[in-house]
Parts: C-alpha cells; structure tokens; sequence
C-alpha cells in the first residue's frame, strides 16, 4: 500500500456528526480499499468481483 492511496468519500457520507459516518475507497493495484471513516488506520484490501459477490449473496444485509 502506497502512504497516501487517495481515498474517497461515499456520495452517500452524511453531514451529521462532523461528516464521520461515511465509507471511504481508494485504488490499490488491481483491488481496492474500503475503511470507515471513524478508523482510518483500519482498512480491508477487497477486489472489485469478491466485493460484488459478497453483496450479491447478501453478506452484508443489516
């Protein structure tokens, strides 16, 4: 990982709280990086197709 990959914000990010609640991604290579914004420190190295599935298959329905 680069130092500073440029992360993203989500266009969904919300203002409250101090614009806190948000996801952010950055490019890395042939896969991406997700973090919360709350724990920049932390992030999970994902690819664009285990990323898809994943939401697909409903792993991350609340």
């Amino acid at each position: 990982m680069t130092n500073h990959p440029g992360w993203r914000k989500s266009s969904y990010s919300t203002g409250d709280g101090g614009g806190n609640e948000c996801v952010e991604v950055a490019r890395s290579g042939n896969s991406a990086l997700v973090r919360d914004s709350k724990n920049p420190r932390r992030h999970l190295r994902v690819t664009l197709t285990g990323l898809l599935g994943a939401i697909k298959a409903g792993h991350f329905d609340a």
